[in-house]
This record gives structure tokens, C-alpha cells and sequence, in this order.
């Protein structure tokens, strides 16, 4: 069953591509027409394109692991934030930290330092403090909160990566590119997508394009994450099954070794006799 159609992608105005003199070649297979100067992408091959990575990110979720989501434009900020923390993904909308996945270990650091300050603001650390240090670490902390709050729970590199405009995000590209983080990408008529692993070709700048289609990989991503929980269920009813069962069968093993108990003096009473007949026998 299709995630969405031809008729919504439409309405949303996903095939809209970029005019015909920026274009990328590479993109030409995914190109239906051109109108007024405007490449039109062809639609049918979105929904084959999108249902693809739709199941590709339903797997990862399933899972268990994390899928960074990666859009700093200003049209899609929102709907991205949206749409990730619905499904309780990280994110990334303010500007791309340099090395945040080449050089993770850094970026922890700096999450780990807001997490310090939230701490000794609590426990009274900071009471000491002229208000001219507090306000230069309320800054520090509030800078930290807009660029890393929402990669906070990113404890380990993400599984993959979700981008919208793979033009502008084409850092972020190239570091899981480098590392091998599997890219999933809306990729319009001026970009390269060579380097993309699940192609989704659409409109990247219109906010109703990006909608339709984030909608259909965040359902995706749903469905993933709650059958991981019916799997989890599941596993844990069979292992209380399993214990229960352990439980039943252990009184019938100590049942059995009383009565073991019980016929081994009457064994060993024969043979006290005997030992006892020739110490007589000496006696005499």
C-alpha cells in the first residue's frame, strides 16, 4: 500500500523543480517536463521513491535507533521541529555545528556543559556569582540551547540522516557520507543526487511540498517504533511465561529428593548389619 499518492503530491506542489539553467543533469532521470522555463519532476517516480525510503526509515525505528533530521532553512524550520519531536527524533534547524558528526565526541562535550550549568543553577552554585557572570553563563547556556537543545538525548551517531535541501545541508552530506550514515534527502531539480542513498525527488522549498512528504516518513517512523513496542511487550510476556513456568516445576524436583532422602538409610541399614556380624564373631 502506497503512503501517499500522485493527486497529494500535487496539490502540495511537490513537482515544482528550480529553473531550467540551474539545473543538475544527474537530476534528469527524475525530470517529466519543462514548463516556462521551470523543470517539472515526474510525480510517479516520487511516490515509488518516497514509499522506499518511507519503509527504509520504518525499519531503523523498529530497531531502535536514532534518525537525525537536518533542515536550517527558514520556510521549513518549524515543520521539521514538528515533525521530529512527534516521533521523539533529533534535530537540527539553526547552523549545521562544523564536525558534529566527524567529531562527535566534541559536540557531547558542549551538550554535556549545558547539562553542568543546568545543574549547579539548581543546586545553588551559581548564588555566589556578580550578575555579570550569571548573565555571561545564562548567555552561554542559552547559545548551547538553540544550537545543541535538540540533539541533547543524541547520546551516540545517529543510524541516519534525514535532509531537506541537500545543496545547502551538503556538509552534513559529506560527513555521513565520510562515516557511512546512510542519507535520506528531498532532492530538488538543482541538486546532485549521487551521493544521497534513498532519493526523494520534490520540491525543497515550498513549505506544503516538505510537509506532505515529512508526514509520510513520520508515520512511517511511528508505525516502526510502536511495533518495536508490541515486540518488547511480547518478549516480556513470554519471559514472565517462561519464569512462571520455571516456578511450577521447581516443588515437583523437591518433592522428589525427600523421598530419595528417606530410602537411603533403609539401603544402608543391610550393610550396618552386616559390618556389625563379624565385630560379634571377633567379640567371641
Amino acid at each position: 500500500m502506497s503512503r501517499t499518492n500522485f493527486d497529494m503530491l500535487l496539490q502540495a506542489g511537490c513537482h515544482f523543480g528550480h529553473l531550467k539553467r540551474k539545473w543538475n543533469p544527474a537530476m534528469s532521470q527524475y525530470i517529466y517536463t519543462e514548463r516556462n522555463g521551470i523543470h517539472i519532476i515526474d510525480l510517479h517516480k516520487t511516490v515509488v521513491k518516497l514509499d522506499e525510503a518511507a519503509d527504509a526509515l520504518k525499519q531503523i525505528a523498529k530497531s531502535g535507533k536514532k534518525i537525525l533530521f537536518v533542515a536550517t532553512k527558514k520556510q521549513t524550520k518549524e515543520i521539521i521541529a514538528e515533525k521530529a519531536s512527534s516521533v521523539n527524533m533529533p534535530y537540527v534547524i539553526e547552523r549545521w555545528p562544523g564536525g558534529m558528526l566527524t567529531n562527535f565526541p566534541t559536540i557531547r562535550k558542549a551538550v554535556k556543559k549545558m547539562a553542568n550549568i543546568d545543574k549547579l543553577m539548581q543546586d545553588g552554585t551559581f548564588a555566589n556569582l556578580s550578575k555579570r557572570e550569571l548573565l555571561q553563563i545564562t548567555r552561554q547556556r542559552a547559545k548551547l540551547e538553540k544550537n545543541l537543545g535538540s540533539i541533547a538525548d543524541l547520546t551516540r551517531l545517529p543510524s541516519a540522516l534525514f535532509v531537506v535541501d541537500v545543496l545547502k545541508e551538503q556538509i552534513a552530506v559529506r560527513e555521513a557520507n565520510r562515516l557511512g550514515i546512510p542519507v535520506f534527502g528531498i532532492v530538488d531539480t538543482n541538486s546532485d543526487p549521487n551521493n544521497i542513498d534513498f532519493v526523494i525527488p520534490a520540491n525543497d522549498d515550498a513549505k506544503e511540498s516538505v510537509e506532505v512528504i515529512l508526514n509520510a516518513c513520520c508515520d512511517a517512523i511511528n508505525e516502526g517504533i510502536e511495533e518495536r513496542k508490541v515486540e518488547k511487550a511480547d518478549e516480556k510476556a513470554a519471559d514472565a511465561q517462561a519464569d512462571a513456568d520455571a516456578e511450577e516445576a521447581k516443588p515437583k524436583r523437591q518433592a522428589r529428593k525427600p523421598r530419595k532422602a528417606a530410602e537411603a538409610p533403609a539401603e544402608e541399614a543391610p550393610k550396618a548389619e552386616e559390618e556389625a556380624a563379624p565385630a560379634e564373631e571377633a567379640a567371641e
